[in-house]
């Protein structure tokens, strides 16, 4: 996943709703568009522009079943984002041993 590709899937993600539709996606599996709408308090074409970004941002599938628009996760999307946070996780432990050392050696910190 290229870093455009990469920024679209964290702003895509960076919505309250979107970010909903995922862990929603995530936790049922394949869902109807109509189902993605229930509870939210938004219209049809809201959730459809959503939707949308998303798939736009490659983080879901839409496949036709009649007259319904059924929605999953598209792994390769999540696998992206997951890689590149744990290729960060060197920086974030490194960061945080440097912040527990100052910790220690400043006798005015709080213990």
């Amino acid at each position: 996943m290229g870093m455009n590709t990469l920024l679209d899937a964290f702003s895509a993600l960076s919505d309250p709703t979107r970010f909903t539709i995922v862990e929603q996606l995530m936790d049922q599996g394949e869902l109807p568009a109509g189902d993605l709408a229930q509870g939210k308090g938004m219209s049809g074409a809201a959730i459809s522009r959503h939707l949308k970004v998303l798939r736009q941002a490659g983080l879901v599938n839409q496949r036709v079943n009649g007259t319904q628009r059924i929605y999953s996760i598209r792994p390769e999307g999540l696998r992206a984002i997951a890689e590149w946070t744990i290729s960060k996780r060197q920086f974030w432990e490194a960061s945080l041993d440097r912040l527990g050392d100052i910790l220690q050696e400043d006798p005015s910190w709080p213990t």
